[in-house]
């Protein structure tokens, strides 16, 4: 049996993704950008076995066993083994040759909530894409198989800075993912998450993404006319370092991305009451200090992402304690990098204390910018005991 471990990244879009043009190929309307954010505080860990004892291709999710006939699982295990039998027929690598007709097992967890609009989907194929192209010797582009599990996945393909550019072609091999700068060129960037549910989603992006392509004007003006300028705009913003700059952008196209959803019909909301809440907080904290300091960004859910400068945190970190007190059920309040404690001052405090929501944030994952996927050597992370079956299902 031939054994893999790997893990791979969140990336959370600063310019959205909504809407395909190709649903099979998964090939956007529009071009996006994320950043790609630390495993150390989120991640997905994925093993894979090969063994001519296994009688057929299993995967497990978070303990549970899943359909591996899935369309889109099945496009990226094809296309990596494609890719395997073509390198196995141009180098005549007999490694390769040997797991081929191997059927696989799969298992993979999260360490953060699913299906809560915090970009497991993403995460999830990319891990499992980079797993497999390990286990099978495939090198080489893997940012075009992930888009075809989902879409996001390609950007986790890479670390730091990302764009998926959404391509001309109709077969999709030009829609591809680049990386932007590292996530070395802005070490101030910081990145706060305020889990307001761990719920999943009422409507998945899926099929919220095809419903809007269906009725939204907006969407298409956005997807034509905003969304290329914006690119432009922020990738100059990451690469001067242009915090300014890239905190509006930012904001600008996650208000764009729901008024989109609500343009759709009949509307979808992800936002909640905690979520403009947060919005409003963010606008009133940058108010304060003239200028901005915080920006918020909410992708297919009510969970905030704020992006601050390092400096920033500890006080921004006490603003949200203010305004979502911590319920006393038990749970970490604050998770991930280590935050220090601050004092507000009176004027903060009397513009962002009123009408405290407790509870409203469940918890916060203090981040930062990360690298891409990668492959384990700690054996501790393996998924799969020496039977090639799931160690907490053994």
């Amino acid at each position: 049996m031939k054994k893999v471990t790997c893990t791979a990244p969140v990336n959370i879009a600063v310019i959205k993704y909504w809407g395909k043009q190709n649903e099979e190929l998964i090939l956007p309307i529009n071009s996006s950008l994320s950043v790609t954010l630390h495993q150390d505080q989120l991640k997905t860990t994925t093993s894979a076995a090969a063994s001519r004892e296994f009688t057929e291709d299993r995967i497990w999710l978070n303990g549970k066993e899943e359909n591996i006939s899935h369309p889109r699982l099945q496009s990226c295990l094809r296309e990596i083994r494609r890719l395997a039998r073509k390198r196995r027929n141009e180098e005549g690598d007999e490694n390769v040759s040997r797991i081929l007709n191997d059927k696989v097992h799969i298992c993979s967890v999260n360490n953060f909530p699913t299906a809560a609009g915090l970009a497991s989907s993403a995460a999830g194929y990319a891990c499992l894409v980079y797993t497999l192209a390990k286990l099978y010797g495939v090198e080489g582009e893997l940012s075009e198989i992930a888009r075809q599990g989902s879409g996001s996945a390609c950007r986790s393909m890479y670390g730091g800075f990302v764009q998926w550019v959404m391509g001309e072609r109709d077969d999709g091999k030009d829609s591809l993912a680049k990386q932007v700068e590292p996530e070395s060129h802005w070490p101030e960037l910081r990145v706060l998450i305020l889990v307001a549910t761990a719920e999943k989603k009422h409507v998945g992006s899926t099929a919220g993404m095809q419903t809007s392509v269906e009725t939204s004007p907006l969407l298409k003006l956005r997807a034509d006319l905003v969304v290329p300028e914006r690119m432009e705009a922020m990738i100059e913003s990451i690469r001067k370092k242009d915090f300014k700059a890239f905190g509006e952008l930012t904001m600008k196209d996650s208000n764009q991305f729901h008024a989109t959803c609500l343009d759709t019909y009949p509307p979808i909301f992800y936002l909640n009451s905690v979520s403009q809440r947060v919005i409003s907080v963010v606008h009133q904290y940058n108010t304060y200090y003239g200028q901005t300091k915080v920006a918020y960004s909410f992708d297919a859910g009510p969970n905030a992402v704020i992006f601050m400068l390092e400096p920033t945190v500890n006080e921004f970190v006490e603003v949200v304690k203010h305004c979502f007190p911590p319920e006393s059920n038990g749970d970490t309040y604050l998770k991930g990098l280590p935050v220090g404690s601050a004092v507000l001052s009176e004027g903060l405090q009397s513009i962002v204390a009123s009408d405290p929501n407790p509870g409203g944030v469940r918890y916060i994952i203090y981040t930062k910018p990360g690298p891409g996927p990668t492959l384990s050597q700690d054996l501790t992370l393996d998924l799969l005991d020496a039977d090639g079956l799931p160690l907490q299902c053994a």
